[in-house]
């Protein structure tokens, strides 16, 4: 009996090692399923749109590259065509055995939502262990080796606790209820101990400025921190339990409104999200205008490092220098001087 425990033990301590050299995947959504901008989206996918004159994908397949992610699916819905032919020419796809991360598109022209995509990849099988949820217009410098560990030795005590998010402060305005990139506030309540998310609200999705809290989760969390200055990065590490949570339920179709709060109040299944805090790194989503800028802004002034033009170079993008005084060149570009000059004929005019 005691040789057949001794056994099974063994067998399962293989299987785990074996789970544990599965090699680290990411999905990255090319397409953020909203129309925010429109219409420059009509005719170009958003994940294409020049950052500093780098396509945005490229800020992000990089940074997944530099963390150590092995496979990235590249889900493309909306011009997934100009999606992959990118991805050829920046030379990210078809890469010889050697490189270290193989990019892959997973091409769907159903799929109208992240819950849509979500269910795709979980219809194709390619999933194998924890992995990365991103959209390609999120711009990082954070290091995955603190959080992805954090992830596996909380899923090795309680396997319900299938998401970590990752979040950082942010500084919403007192006026407009908005943080500096235009994303509407959000409210979080967290364990102050486990860092588990209890509660999450999209203050777009509320017309009333007060927050109802069930009691339920003020009786089990004596204490609890309640944040408004957090902002939510759209970095998630998901366990596998996550896609098949999406097609199990097709009514998830927004990541944050419709899943995480939907897990949130459901008090059968019991699935745990929990939250991971940034501080000294990088991390933003463009998802409107005002964060376009924005990033692009930080990027110029270096706060996205290692992730900047002079250093990022792919496919037709110019090779880019970093001059004095935060001034990006193009290599062979030449200098021209721009004077302001009136003739006194044209000033009368104009006045």
């Amino acid at each position: 009996m005691s040789q057949k425990k001794s056994r099974g033990g063994a067998a399962a301590r293989e299987d785990a090692d074996e789970l544990s050299r599965s090699p680290l995947q990411a999905v990255l959504l090319a397409d953020s399923f909203t129309l925010k901008f429109r219409p420059i989206t009509l005719e170009r996918p958003k994940v294409l749109l020049p950052l500093v004159n780098v396509p945005m994908i490229d800020y992000t397949l990089s940074w997944l590259e530099t963390e150590g992610v092995e496979e990235v699916f590249v889900f493309c819905c909306a011009h997934a065509q100009q999606v992959k032919e990118h991805l050829e020419e920046a030379g990210w796809t078809g890469k010889p055995a050697a490189w270290e991360m193989a990019v892959m598109a997973v091409e769907s022209h159903d799929a109208i939502s992240a819950g849509d995509a979500l269910r795709v990849m979980y219809g194709r099988g390619l999933i194998n262990g924890d992995f990365v949820l991103i959209s390609g217009d999120t711009i990082s410098n954070m290091s995955l080796k603190e959080v992805l560990q954090e992830h596996k030795d909380r899923r090795k005590k309680d396997p319900l606790a299938v998401m970590t998010m990752i979040i950082k402060h942010s500084k919403p305005s007192i006026l407009m209820h908005q943080t500096r990139l235009g994303t509407d506030e959000i409210v979080m309540a967290l364990a102050s101990e486990t860092k588990e998310l209890l509660y999450y609200e999209d203050r777009a999705d509320s017309s009333h400025l007060c927050v109802t809290i069930d009691k339920d989760i003020l009786a089990n969390n004596p204490t609890l921190q309640l944040h408004n200055n957090m902002e939510d990065c759209y970095i998630d590490i998901c366990s596998p339990d996550v896609l098949s949570l999406f097609t199990d339920n097709f009514d998830y179709q927004h990541l944050r409104r419709h899943f995480v709060k939907g897990l949130l109040v459901d008090d059968i299944m019991g699935y745990k999200i929990y939250t991971h805090e940034i501080h000294s790194s990088y991390a933003a989503r463009i998802d409107n205008f005002r964060s376009y800028d924005a990033v692009s802004k930080d990027i110029i002034q270096r706060w996205t490092y290692p992730m900047v033009p002079d250093v990022l170079s792919f496919g037709n993008c110019h090779e880019m220098k970093l001059h004095r005084q935060g001034i990006y060149k193009a290599s062979g570009m030449r200098s021209c001087i721009l004077k302001r000059e009136f003739s006194k004929d044209l000033f009368l005019y104009l006045v």
